[in-house]
């Protein structure tokens, strides 16, 4: 990148570079945090840092963006996050603190970063776990250590938690698991990749809402969390399983060894659709007020006094039923997989908005354009409460498709007419992270 060699370097020449792609979640939504498979692939924009490694003693930090300002930490004194005040360059620091534990590095190298980012920031592409596997990856390599692929995407869903978000894992797996041209089935416990082949004849188009939405500077991402966790224990409590050591809405339907069908029948017998007090969950459970604090509850959960536990049950499982109905239709390829696979992102973000409740009023409007438009599916993609949509659209009608949504969504806003080139986009499945040396 031109800025990126421009930038003011310290007066050192960068030594090497790193990348890591951000990610378009094609099925699948907040579930992988609940143990289930997701189905996203890799987009072609990236979080770069070039990196020059130095006897100085620090890390410093810049961002070629100016309202992303310099950071400099000690490399003598123990990294600190701070959770609640997610600047850029703690994201980074999480990276450089997971792998300095996992590699027990007791004086890390010193070096200079300056970090570029072409995945819009806050947009639902991961542009935040980008940055924590970027970082990952270049302290890594500054450092002479070396790790697999699966071990960076483990380490690097790990310690994006010190910056308090409760994430599942899919975001740095597929950073670091992608290849380019096939999207990919990523499956938990353990850590695994499956290529998955997408129908020819489609083409699949990001939209950006132009709405933010910071996971770790709100709760409503934990909150899902926290009720996908007490749900799992509900369920597990009403069917004789020891419920103290299950977090996971996976975990119950492996112990009952049941089908997805059979779970969502369970959430309908056991769960009722009125939202649950403290008071009703901890009776249920046999638990006292303060343990539900400590043990349930996150740090930036502590004000919630209701739960939806009966909805978001019934998305994690529905939502996991198409994530594999998704694969099987691309592997099996039928004559009508372009309509199938459109119908279940479709039901997907259904469920999103009505049950899981994590869409927003211009997200909602913006699929709908979509859909008018052309789409024969479009659905919210990551955490949602604002960022992007993904839709699948016919080849032919691809330049049709974008001049109608630029029209109806983009246009007649001009905020939103400003941020159109960057906001609407074609996606082909990029490739994983990787580092590149100088020559």
């Amino acid at each position: 990148s031109p800025d990126l060699l421009m930038c003011p370097f310290y007066g050192e020449a960068p030594l090497f570079y790193a990348c890591a792609p951000g990610r378009v979640n094609l099925i699948g939504e907040h579930i992988d945090y609940c143990g289930y498979s997701v189905l996203p692939m890799a987009v072609e924009q990236n979080i770069l840092s070039a990196v020059s490694v130095n006897n100085s003693g620090t890390i410093q930090l810049a961002n070629t963006n100016p309202q992303y300002k310099d950071f400099t930490v000690s490399c003598s004194e123990d990294i600190t996050v701070e959770k609640d005040n997610p600047q850029w360059h703690y994201y980074f620091l999480c990276g450089v603190k997971g792998i300095q534990e996992k590699c027990r590095i007791a004086h890390l190298a010193g070096m200079s970063c300056v970090v570029e980012g072409t995945i819009p920031p806050s947009s639902g592409l991961s542009s935040s776990s980008a940055l924590v596997c970027c970082a990952g990856l270049v302290t890594m390599e500054a450092n002479q250590k070396s790790l697999s692929k699966l071990e960076l995407a483990e380490i690097c869903a790990k310690c994006e938690r010190y910056i308090g978000t409760e994430g599942g894992g899919m975001d740095q797996s597929i950073s670091f698991l992608a290849e380019r041209g096939t999207a990919k089935l990523i499956e938990f416990q353990p850590l695994r990749a499956t290529d998955v082949k997408l129908p020819d004849g489609a083409v699949f188009v990001i939209s950006n809402c132009c709405v933010e939405m910071n996971k770790a500077a709100s709760s409503h991402f934990n909150i899902r969390v926290v009720e996908c966790r007490i749900a799992t224990k509900m369920l597990a409590q009403a069917r004789g399983l020891d419920s103290s050591r299950l977090l996971k809405l996976a975990q119950v339907q492996t112990e009952l060894k049941a089908s997805l069908d059979e779970m969502l029948d369970l959430v309908d017998e056991v769960l009722h659709p009125e939202p649950y007090s403290r008071e009703e969950i901890c009776k249920t459970l046999g638990i006292t007020s303060e343990q539900f604090s400590t043990e349930l509850l996150s740090a930036n959960t502590q004000h919630v006094t209701h739960f939806k536990l009966h909805q978001r049950a019934k998305h994690v499982y529905s939502e996991a039923a198409r994530v594999l109905k998704f694969k099987s239709v691309c592997d099996s390829e039928p004559a009508e997989s372009i309509q199938l696979l459109g119908d279940l992102m479709n039901q997907s973000h259904a469920s999103c908005r009505d049950l899981y409740e994590c869409s927003c009023p211009e997200l909602d409007q913006l699929v709908d354009i979509c859909l008018k438009s052309g789409a024969v599916g479009s659905r919210l993609t990551g955490a949602g409460w604002g960022g992007c949509a993904v839709s699948m659209i016919p080849s032919e009608k691809v330049d049709s498709f974008l001049q109608a949504v630029r029209e109806a969504y983009y246009l007649p806003d001009p905020r939103r007419a400003a941020m159109e080139k960057q906001s609407l986009f074609v996606s082909k499945p990029g490739g994983g992270a990787a580092i590149f040396h100088e020559g």
